[in-house]
């Protein structure tokens, strides 16, 4: 018997950075255990050129990365998420459309990226991107089928308060 295969909305207000590197780090990692999507309130309408320069040095397929607009995912024939992530203080505090399903939510807030301009940008873009990589190793190592919904929501809390967390995911 197979194991199930859990669907992940990462959410961040313009998806054209952390989203996104949280996306493609979980869809290379998953191994089939996860399904990884990623969206935002405001989508900026194009993926970060930095999160793309990253990416494809790191050898990641970039050609199917898009921002998008969350609202895809709130249409009734969108895919039904076990998880929604917000990594980005503000779309954690916005009001999110509600998702069908009932999905565990959490946020993993870190720093943004897109938001440092300059020398420093590319290890801005790095440091989100080893952070995003260690919290998704965590949720790997997780067996959510042999957790309760509550031990699960606290332990993907957990998770966002690991290192490089913004201060409002500490509070969470």
């Amino acid at each position: 018997m197979s194991e199930r295969s859990y669907k992940v909305l990462f959410l961040c207000t313009g998806n054209s950075a952390r989203s996104i590197l949280a996306e493609a780090i979980l869809g290379r990692l998953a191994a089939g255990r996860f399904k990884a999507f990623s969206a935002g309130s405001f989508p900026k309408g194009a993926v970060h050129p930095g999160a793309l320069r990253l990416l494809d040095q790191l050898d990641y397929d970039t050609g199917a990365f898009r921002s998008k607009s969350w609202d895809e995912f709130a249409a009734a024939d969108a895919p039904k998420f076990d998880f929604i992530i917000t990594v980005c203080d503000s779309a954690a505090g916005e009001s999110c459309p509600v998702w069908p399903g009932k999905p565990i939510a959490a946020h993993w807030g870190i720093e943004d990226p897109a938001a440092v301009e300059g020398d420093g940008q590319r290890e801005a873009f790095e440091t989100a991107m080893r952070y995003l990589k260690n919290r998704i190793s965590l949720l790997l190592a997780l067996r959510p089928e042999a957790l309760e919904e509550l031990e699960l929501k606290s332990k993907l809390s957990g998770i966002g308060r690991t290192e490089g967390a913004t201060p409002s995911s500490l509070l969470t």
